[in-house]
């Protein structure tokens, strides 16, 4: 997802919602789409504003969130701008809004591989996670405005103009839902994930 590293030249207007989910399984491009975003909007990782709020620690693993303790936080404290929230756990905190991006399961375990990410284990569990599609059902289930976004076949541009251009239309119109577990070569790779 790193390639094509020009910025888009979309502009996001004051009309937005202040805060809006950027989410989606590990993989599916986020950091991308925050490297190519621009300045119109601010960007924010949920763990440096957990970091901020005091409601992370570091683990052996990687961070720790605690959710209720950074939602309590962020009610408290609006934004002055528009506030693009980045990262896995992003739609479950006070959003007004999400962008659920999403990508085939088989090429998001091999982007995940590519880059090293994660142990083979967590790559599998994120692959099955993408195809059952669960960070989308939390989305839909929350009852916030949301959109998906295929990232599978895009260059990384492309799907930072898409996310920009959905920005300035929040809250969207939700579209049909992405459903990998209806494609036959994503169900035959759900086994292999699972173990």
């Amino acid at each position: 997802m790193a390639k094509n590293l020009r910025r888009p030249p979309v502009r996001v207007t004051r009309a937005l919602p202040r805060r809006i989910a950027l989410t989606g399984t590990p993989g599916t491009g986020k950091s991308s789409v925050v490297t190519l975003g621009g300045t119109d909007v601010q960007w924010r990782e949920v763990y440096a504003i957990a970091r901020s709020y005091g409601a992370a620690r570091k683990r052996r693993t990687g961070w720790e969130i605690d959710l209720r303790r950074l939602s309590r936080a962020m009610r408290r404290n609006r934004p002055v701008r528009t506030e693009v929230i980045v990262g896995h756990l992003a739609h479950l905190l006070p959003v007004q809004g999400a962008i659920v991006l999403r990508c085939r399961p088989e090429v998001l375990y091999r982007r995940l591989t590519r880059a090293r990410r994660g142990s083979p284990k967590d790559r599998r569990e994120n692959a099955l996670a993408e195809a059952l599609g669960i960070v989308a059902s939390e989305v839909r289930d929350s009852g916030i405005p949301w959109v998906e976004i295929d990232t599978t076949d895009r260059s990384a541009a492309s799907v930072a103009r898409c996310v920009l251009a959905r920005l300035r239309r929040m809250p969207p119109r939700p579209l049909r839902p992405i459903d990998w577990l209806g494609d036959a070569d994503v169900a035959e790779h759900l086994l292999d994930w699972s173990r």
